[in-house]
């Protein structure tokens, strides 16, 4: 199920996003990108509707993923 992004409190929603990135591993691109450097990223994407926001009824958790790989 989406979850509107709009409707999470900010500071909800920064918590989950940067608990999002700490999860995705190392950076092993040219240059290394601060935490508040990729939230800001993942924040962006979220804006513009490239990622959502779902929620899995089944292990009750929030995940952000790209909105073309959301089959819901």
């Amino acid at each position: 199920m989406l979850l509107p992004w709009q409707d999470i409190d900010p500071e909800t929603l920064d918590n989950l996003i940067e608990s999002f990135v700490l999860r995705e591993g190392t950076d092993y691109g040219e240059q290394e990108r601060s935490l508040a450097a990729k939230v800001a990223d993942v924040k962006r994407q979220l804006q513009s509707g490239e990622a959502v926001l779902v929620w899995s009824e089944l292990h009750e958790t929030v995940n952000i993923m790209p909105r073309g790989q959301f089959r819901g």
